[in-house]
């Protein structure tokens, strides 16, 4: 099937919805769920959400050119008279029927399909497969953290002439990604980490590493599953587990894929992976882990070995994420405040400890979803802080308290913790000076930007 694009009457088909206006015969090629970013000819889907009801911006997407809509609520009359031309179809459920859209649109497709899941480094382990392959193949990728119910489902309504697909897979609790990869069938399926993560919604990592293989469900029958050797539980699951073809990466454990003779530098890392040299240009131990997994799937797919080097050492990072710049009187800041969880913390700290500066000042803020282990975590975190010798430590917020509280017990004497951002700002402004080094690293919640612009104004 050369044209892949979904007829109306195959939407309703699909959807088991019910045609109000339009032509059935017209294809549909784009897809939005916001009229704020809508192209003209894009099939509208009003999807109610906790603060908004997308359903209410119906005659606005006509406005802005949407060629149709796909609605779970009654629509007006007058607006299906007023706008004959335009396709209307009203669904059950407009998430159940843009699920069941990218399933159907996925089923079109025969091509490599690599799901990224984990506890932490999901986005980047993501962003850096899609580097790598992007030298043999035309990639459509997930964009940012769009890797939920709807986020997914929008992502591969986006297939057209694509022919490699790496999608990141969250979640928060049981059987959500059990709904993702069901809907994207991948090819092979790939597992970072089993970290802390929603611990508190789970209730152990045991059962964090039980809803990660969830991942496992909707594996193509010859598909491979590529695991973090070692991560502590994905090591012992893989020695045990024998119904897959299971690849293996890391730094430490013998894997099918390692890295050794590694030089971590300010900006960078160097290494040689299977023998083979090459450059990731971040700093931090842990891109050296994706940078493992990226040349692993690149050459499970046929990647030519100097394509992956190339495409490992072209990697650039999502925003919000590591990222590193230099302001008015060379201070550099490390923002890194998109979430926050004990092993992206620790990470970050690793990162701090590694890069030169004066003075090397952490601003911490809370980590979220935690329950029970709250406390505990955040402590831990204090640990790295002193570990990794930080000279200044500000934590904001009521959990991120702990993680001074344990610095002070582990005898560091810079501490200060504030309640909220505002109370914090007027503060950090007078403390930071020429020459240093400012991490900021919080859930994305807590709005860490907001210190970030004042720091810059």
């Amino acid at each position: 099937m050369n044209n892949k694009n979904i007829t109306v009457n195959k939407i309703v088909e699909i959807c088991n919805g019910k045609l109000l206006a339009g032509e059935k015969n017209i294809e549909i090629e784009t897809y939005s769920k916001d009229t704020r970013t809508l192209k003209k000819g894009d099939m509208y889907l009003g999807i109610k959400g906790e603060k908004i009801n997308g359903n209410n911006y119906i005659e606005q997407a006509f406005i802005n050119g949407a060629i149709g809509c796909i609605t779970d609520e009654n629509v007006n009359e007058e607006i299906i008279n007023k706008y004959k031309e335009k396709v209307i179809i009203k669904v059950e459920n407009t998430i159940k029927a843009i699920q069941e859209l990218a399933k159907y649109k996925r089923s079109l497709y025969d091509i490599p399909v690599i799901a990224v899941t984990g506890s932490v480094g999901k986005t980047s382990t993501k962003d850096i497969i899609a580097n790598v392959l992007g030298q043999k193949y035309k990639v459509l990728k997930t964009e940012g953290n769009m890797n939920n119910h709807i986020g997914l489902p929008m992502t591969l309504l986006k297939l057209k002439d694509h022919t490699a697909v790496v999608v990141e897979m969250g979640m928060n609790h049981f059987g959500e990604i059990s709904l993702l990869t069901n809907i994207a069938k991948p090819t092979g399926c790939v597992i970072t980490n089993i970290g802390t993560s929603h611990i508190g919604n789970l209730g152990s990592r045991e059962n964090i590493l039980k809803a990660k293989l969830e991942i496992l469900e909707g594996l193509d029958k010859n598909g491979f599953v590529l695991i973090n050797n070692d991560n502590d539980l994905l090591h012992e699951w893989a020695k045990k587990e024998k119904r897959y073809k299971i690849y293996t990466y890391g730094l430490e454990n013998n894997s099918t894929y390692m890295a050794k003779k590694i030089t971590t530098l300010e900006n960078s890392s160097e290494f040689e992976i299977n023998g083979i040299k090459g450059t990731v240009p971040i700093g931090g131990i842990h891109f050296v882990y994706n940078s493992v997994c990226a040349f692993a799937v690149g050459d499970i797919l046929n990647v030519e070995k100097e394509k992956i080097i190339k495409g490992i050492s072209k990697f650039k990072l999502t925003a919000k994420r590591m990222d590193i710049e230099i302001i008015q009187d060379n201070i550099k800041i490390i923002n890194d405040s998109y979430n926050a969880s004990y092993d992206s913390m620790k990470a970050a700290l690793e990162v701090v400890n590694n890069t030169l500066a004066q003075r090397k000042i952490a601003i911490l803020g809370d980590m979220l979803e935690l329950g029970e282990y709250a406390k505990e975590l955040h402590e831990k975190v204090g640990e790295e802080v002193v570990k990794n010798k930080i000279d200044i430590l500000i934590t904001i917020g009521e959990n991120a308290k702990n993680i001074a509280n344990k610095a002070k017990e582990l005898k560091m004497e810079n501490v200060k913790s504030f309640n909220n951002i505002d109370e914090a700002i007027k503060n950090i402004k007078e403390i930071i000076k020429s020459g240093d080094l400012i991490l900021l690293k919080a859930s994305n919640s807590m709005n860490f930007s907001k210190i970030l612009n004042e720091i810059k104004a």
